[in-house]
């Protein structure tokens, strides 16, 4: 019985050495994806970059392929498949030059995902390197958008942990399958994270992680952001290999700068020099995506002689209290009654809203 497309992609997927590229030449030449099942030896050999050799292995692997046994497995194991025929496959890896032929997704994909940001970096960070991770996840994840990692040890799972601290959104992208979790010190998280947001892999499950699925993970990662945030690097690591990615992709590229002496820095000094969004404070992330936050002035209930409608009652008992002039953060934590940890998300989206503006020594004032 003939495969479907959606068979067809998923079969491939399994395939040894044949990647998007190369199916989307055979599809564009054979007509569709499926038709690649029906091709003869000489059809296969007539496409541009497919040889003898790889006729042959496509012609002997296909014959003992079963997608809908990995399917199966799939859903015994409650992991979602997507193909680039389903509509819940993310919009934004479509538009890479190498989308992954199906994704394996535990847990959830939301159109939403496509607000992201990538958080990476080295195995081996310093302190610092840990707190910056957790602190700009933590923030970046409490705005409302998502944190993506690839939840190695190191900074991805600083970001990853500091994403579910915020009660927020995080997806990793993993670089082998799902019965080869890997770090195996990550697989708690891998489950908590697949609770409230995603793990993905576009491995079969058979599939273990090596040198070369890594590089291949990373294309994932910054596809499906906007922007790619490093965090301690080594010049020649996955998290640089990554920022080369999002660049070839049209993403952003952030980084925090480090110290000179410090090898974990090098990266992320590099790519500053070579021209990638210098990040200091959670602000330098945020601001420059904030075509992505309504403003103040959309939608919502105003509360009366406040003239900022839109706001919750919060943000409104702030807006008050700022009424009379600047005010330091502390004292609009005891006066307002807000918890700290929430004060700081707070002023974070009504800066964001234009509504206030942080000053230095850690005072607000109202935007005019």
């Amino acid at each position: 019985m003939p495969l479907t497309e959606r068979e067809a992609y998923i079969a491939l997927n399994m395939m040894d050495r044949v990647g998007p590229v190369r199916v989307r030449a055979m599809a564009e030449v054979l007509g569709s994806v499926a038709a690649i099942f029906d091709a003869s030896d000489a059809d296969l050999r007539a496409v541009d970059g497919v040889g003898p050799v790889l006729a042959r292995s496509i012609l002997e692997q296909r014959a003992r392929l079963d997608p809908a046994e990995e399917e199966a497995k799939a859903h015994r194991r409650g992991v979602q498949l997507l193909t680039p025929v389903d509509q819940e496959y993310p919009e934004s890896l479509r538009d890479i030059h190498d989308p992954p032929l199906a994704l394996y997704v535990q847990g959830h994909l939301r159109p939403t995902d496509k607000q992201s940001v990538a958080v990476v970096g080295t195995r081996h960070p310093t302190h610092y390197g840990i707190e910056c991770a957790q602190k700009l996840s933590f923030g970046i994840a409490k705005a409302g958008l998502c944190v993506l990692s690839g939840l190695a040890l190191g900074v991805d799972t600083a970001a990853h942990e500091g994403a579910l601290r915020a009660h927020g959104r995080t997806i990793a992208v993993i670089g082998g399958g799902f019965d080869h979790m890997y770090p195996v010190e990550n697989i708690k998280l891998a489950e908590r994270i697949s609770e409230s947001g995603a793990v993905v892999s576009e491995f079969p499950f058979a599939r273990k992680p090596d040198r070369t699925t890594f590089p291949m993970r990373n294309r994932i990662v910054s596809g499906m952001s906007r922007g790619v945030l490093v965090i301690e690097a080594g010049v020649e690591s996955g998290a640089m290999i990554t920022a080369v990615q999002a660049t070839e992709q049209g993403r952003s590229v952030f980084a925090v700068p480090g110290r000179i002496d410090s090898y974990a820095s090098h990266g992320p000094n590099m790519l500053i020099k070579d021209g990638a969004y210098v990040v200091t404070q959670l602000r330098d992330v945020l601001e420059h995506f904030e075509m992505l936050f309504p403003p103040a002035s959309e939608g919502g209930h105003e509360r009366q002689g406040t003239g900022h409608p839109g706001l919750n009652a919060a943000e409104q008992k702030v807006v008050a209290l700022l009424a009379a002039g600047e005010m330091g953060v502390d004292r609009l934590i005891r006066e307002s009654g807000v918890a700290p940890a929430a004060m700081a998300s707070l002023l974070i989206g009504m800066e964001l809203k234009k509504v206030i503006k942080m000053l230095p020594g850690r005072s607000v004032a109202l935007l005019h």
